[in-house]
């Protein structure tokens, strides 16, 4: 607890809701269909997409990919800062997250959970990581909390002294926590997942850090929900972005 009676909090998981969803199969199908059928392709904008799964197979094969970008998701995302800064790598969606210039920033951090492996092994782009030891654990803990609990009251102390939100933030570790909004359409998500997810299968492996992985799968939850005969062509194809 810091000197003005906030208690500091420290989560090991992530929040992901989706708050907008205008995306379908039903989508794809006249997406790709108006290449054959011209004005005929409106009359597949509410097609039952079960009938075209083929079509929808062949065009995630043959990697077709506008088809896939008429519809929108928009996801609203917590997590530590320095998942955001890996995420925004990623210019295929629209971003707003919230300003430490503008609000002051709430005492939630970001510690590993005990099923985080630790340890990393093997040469990188091509590594593991493996369970630490419950010294290790215990140190990650003790040391991440030390440190988050000393930043944040520096970070009070400044702004009680009057300094500005926006000098004062710099105190503050990557492990707080920030929010964001983010939008993006089935193509882009793809892309994401497939650079972001571990999956057997997959033609391209992928080895993301834990903790952007763990937005990923809840994202890709929300999506194999409005979007499931995509998804499975995705899967079916080793998860490569069209």
């Amino acid at each position: 607890m810091v000197e003005d009676g906030t208690p500091i909090a420290f989560r090991s998981d992530v929040t992901v809701e989706l708050v907008r969803g205008a995306a379908g199969d039903a989508d794809v199908i006249f997406g790709a269909r108006v290449s054959t059928k011209g004005e005929q392709s409106l009359e597949d904008v509410d097609s039952d997409p079960e009938k075209a799964r083929g079509l929808i197979n062949y065009l995630m094969r043959e990697r077709h990919g506008s088809p896939f970008e008429h519809n929108s998701m928009t996801f609203y995302v917590q997590a530590p800062i320095f998942v955001f800064r890996e995420f925004m790598r990623h210019r295929i969606a629209s971003y707003n997250e919230e300003s430490g210039r503008y609000r002051e920033l709430r005492p939630v951090f970001y510690v590993p959970g005990p099923q985080r492996r630790l340890v990393q092994q093997g040469k990188p782009g091509r590594y593991e990581f493996v369970s630490g030891s419950d010294e290790q654990h215990a140190l990650v803990t003790e040391r991440t909390e030390q440190v988050c609990r000393a930043a944040y009251q520096a970070y009070q102390d400044m702004l009680t002294a009057g300094i500005a939100r926006e000098v004062a933030r710099i105190v503050l570790p990557l492990t707080i926590y920030s929010s964001m909004y983010v939008t993006m359409n089935a193509r882009a998500l793809m892309n994401f997942l497939s650079l972001r997810t571990t999956r057997q299968g997959s033609h391209f492996p992928s080895y993301p850090q834990r903790e952007i992985e763990m937005v990923a799968e809840k994202m890709e939850a929300e999506w194999v929900r409005l979007m499931p005969i995509t998804a499975a062509a995705f899967d079916a194809n080793g998860r490569v972005a069209p």
